[in-house]
């Protein structure tokens, strides 16, 4: 059987119709997770976002955390009371919002710990939002737990 010109050119136009139609279609089908679905709420409080970064960047003994055996241990300055401290700690996991996890700020000995056993392996974002009384403060930073840590 011999091919003219003509249905060459038809078989070329329906090859690239079933690809534009199969990449549609992967497209479609592909999970997409929004960091938050209130962006324009969040747009407008950046620069209070901002304000709290930089206090937190000023305080004399800064909060830090580190990733142990046991979970994610925050260390809160020493400056400041248990009793008032509020806020709260969230873990973002880009990769997948059924991770997402948020815990309330509650120190004990100026340490937190976020259990491992509460947490998934991944890749997070640490968000601290934290008040001292009447004056609040932001931390971030990424975090990875693995399975030999759980």
């Amino acid at each position: 059987m011999k091919l003219n010109w003509g249905t060459g050119i038809a078989l070329l136009y329906a090859g690239f119709v079933v690809m534009i139609l199969l990449l549609v279609g992967m497209s479609a089908s592909q999970k997409i997770d929004l960091v938050t679905d209130q962006y324009y709420e969040e747009e407008l409080r950046f620069q209070e976002k901002i304000n709290k970064v930089n206090l937190a960047k000023g305080l004399r003994h800064p909060l830090t955390w580190k990733v142990e055996p046991q979970g994610i241990v925050i260390i809160y300055p020493k400056e400041f009371l248990a009793d008032s401290l509020t806020g709260t700690v969230r873990l973002y996991c880009p990769s997948d919002n059924t991770k997402d996890r948020s815990f309330p700020v509650k120190m004990q000995n100026n340490e937190q710990l976020i259990a491992a056993s509460e947490l998934q392996a991944g890749r997070y974002y640490l968000q601290i939002d934290w008040k001292n009384g009447k004056q609040s403060y932001w931390n971030e930073g990424v975090v990875v737990i693995t399975k030999s840590e759980m």
